[in-house]
Formats: structure tokens, sequence, C-alpha cells
């Protein structure tokens, strides 16, 4: 009676569980697109550090992209458990990660809830729209530039593409 008793609590056990685990709704597979409609060259990534308390640490990322069509938008970057819109700035796309953490060295922070990708340390993922669909590529392999220090804040990627004149506070002198 003792052994019918456990396995009719084993049964109902293992029913539990599997409903349990079958209510679960499984996370979509993001698929990556093989091909792409424009032209990558080597992307690389730069840590940064900022000097003051609430500056933090980040990721300075580039993507040269060349040839790319006009109905294409390229948007974001996922690198490192971080995710950043693309902006195109001297004639590449970059972005600006940031840390969360106020802390004084980066490390790789923990994957956020909701995050879509699980890369490893030197891949990263790109989104562009193409025809109104969001799709996805994903890069193998990433070119690490040396870290770099910023004294007075974390960087901004808003930087002017060119200038037409020289700013300078010399006075000329006519004589």
């Amino acid at each position: 009676m003792k052994k019918l008793k456990a396995g009719i609590y084993a049964l109902i056990f293992a029913i539990a569980m599997c409903l349990t685990f079958q209510c679960a709704s499984p996370k979509a597979a993001t698929t990556f697109e093989n091909e792409i409609p424009f032209n990558i060259e080597d992307v690389y990534f730069q840590e940064w550090y900022a000097g003051i308390k609430v500056g933090g640490t980040g990721v300075n990322i580039f993507i040269p992209v060349v040839d790319k069509p006009a109905g294409v938008i390229v948007d974001s970057v996922y690198f490192r458990n971080l995710q950043g819109k693309l902006v195109k700035t001297q004639g590449k796309y970059s972005a600006v990660l940031k840390n969360k953490s106020r802390s004084y060295t980066f490390r790789v922070e923990d994957k956020p809830e909701g995050y879509p990708f699980d890369l490893k340390a030197y891949e990263c993922v790109i989104s562009y729209i193409q025809n109104g669909e969001t799709k996805y590529y994903k890069i193998q392999q990433l070119n690490e530039f040396a870290g770099t220090y910023y004294e007075n804040g974390p960087p901004s990627i808003y930087v002017r593409e060119s200038s037409e004149g020289l700013a300078t506070i010399d006075e000329e002198n006519d004589n």
C-alpha cells in the first residue's frame, strides 16, 4: 500500500511539474540575416571611463557602413548586454553604450530582463529596417581599441560632420 501511495504522489508531482513548465512561454528565437543590403567594414569598439563620479563607464562602438541603399535605415546595436541607437557621424555609424553602474572600471553587466540576444564578448548585433521590417545581423568579431578616459564625464555621440571655419582667440593685428 505504501508503494502505491508513493507512486501516486510521484505521478501527481510529475504531472504538476509538466504543467508548470509547459505554461511558461518560450522566448521567440531571433533569426539573423545571412546577407545584408549594405557593406560593413571592420567594426571596432573602445571602452571608456568617465572622470567624474556620476560619469560611469561604457563602450563606444563604431560601424563603418558603405553602399547603403536609400530605403534601409541602420537602427541599433546590441553589445555586451548593452543596447544603443546608431547615429551617423563622420562617415560611420556609432553609438555610446553606457553602463548603469557608477563604477570607475568597466565590467560587463548582467544580462537585463528582456535583452534579446546571447552574445559572446566580441560579438554584436545590429538591427536595421528594410521595407518596414526590422532585421538583425550578427557580427562575429569586433576589434578593440585601447580604452579612453573622459575627464569631464561620458562622451557625446553628437559630433558635427565638418566645420567651415576655424575658431581662434588670437586677435589679428592689421598694422
